[in-house]
């Protein structure tokens, strides 16, 4: 099979994944839903998916590790939320910061 034809196998397998996922979600008994220690994980994983996602994006290059102006952002936002700033005024500060270092070269 030709590249192009593993792509269009690959799409459509990601699709019918997605269908099982969802369909699985409505044929699993409310029973097991409602147990606490699922209501628990659920939360953690969140969590833990979020935080996954916010490092790779914010510490990550291609494969490696950099450390430039967006950590400088981030580190303006965590002050920022830590004095318990507005969310705009927390987003457009780590903004002006990174655009800032990256103005500078940083980055």
């Amino acid at each position: 099979m030709t590249p192009y034809l593993w792509t269009w196998v690959a799409i459509v397998a990601a699709g019918v994944l997605a269908w099982a996922t969802k369909f699985a979600g409505h044929v699993v008994p409310e029973s097991w839903l409602e147990n606490p220690r699922v209501h628990r994980i659920a939360a953690f994983v969140t969590v833990a998916l979020l935080a996954a996602l916010f490092a790779v994006q914010a510490f990550t290059s291609g494969p490696s590790v950099v450390l430039d102006a967006r950590v400088a952002g981030v580190a303006v936002a965590a002050v920022l939320l830590w004095r318990r700033a507005p969310f705009i005024v927390v987003v457009a500060a780590a903004a002006a910061v990174a655009a800032g270092l990256r103005l500078l070269g940083w980055g």
